[in-house]
């Protein structure tokens, strides 16, 4: 149970770091590393999930957005809030390049996200992407795909191993509206920023 909430915990850190990077492209690298430390604690493990869990959508985002766009009717990914894209990437990366993460895992834990930071209606369209994007899944992630500059370099290994486990519970809601300010940590009152 405990590695399930840690991951959880790596994967809301990831997103907001997505989140970030996407309104802020020009954090440094450092910078980025800090955050995500200071958010996990130092917890080296978790931090080298985090770390390969954003990487690995930025190797991957060429293939994941035209495949999001394909399935989201009458949405282009550019009208789509900011927070429900990040989501959806994490959740196509887990889904399509993550073969130790169980598939209803990763989009239950999708799922969880979008609850906390988008939206009531987020869930259900968070869902149905995910959904559809299992069913019309084929091809794995190979670790060449991708020539995208990553904002965290120079990669190091990962100790999370295919053993590690992971759980969600199943929820289920249309796009939201952007969110005015940053992602909030749990607990916070202010928005934490990525800060060099």
């Amino acid at each position: 149970m405990l590695i399930m909430t840690r991951r959880s915990r790596g994967r809301e850190v990831a997103l907001q770091v997505l989140y970030q990077l996407e309104q802020n492209p020009g954090v440094p690298p450092e910078a980025i590393r800090r955050f995500i430390e200071r958010r996990l604690l130092g917890d080296a493990k978790l931090v080298e999930f985090t770390v390969d869990l954003i990487r690995g959508v930025q190797e991957q985002q060429p293939r994941i957005d035209p495949m999001i766009e394909a399935v989201a009717e009458n949405w282009r990914l550019d009208r789509m809030a900011a927070i429900d894209r990040n989501i959806l990437r994490l959740g196509v990366y887990e889904l399509l390049c993550r073969p130790e993460v169980p598939p209803r895992v990763a989009i239950n834990e999708s799922l969880e996200l979008a609850k906390r930071y988008s939206t009531g209606q987020s869930s259900r369209f968070v869902n149905g992407i995910l959904d559809r994007v299992l069913q019309l899944q084929g091809s794995s992630c190979s670790p060449d795909s991708g020539e995208a500059e990553h904002a965290l370099e120079p990669s190091q290994p990962s100790d999370v191993r295919p053993g590690d486990s992971d759980a969600g519970s199943p929820r289920g809601a249309s796009p939201g509206e952007d969110p005015a300010t940053p992602l909030l940590d749990q607990g916070s009152t202010k928005p934490e920023p990525l800060k060099p």
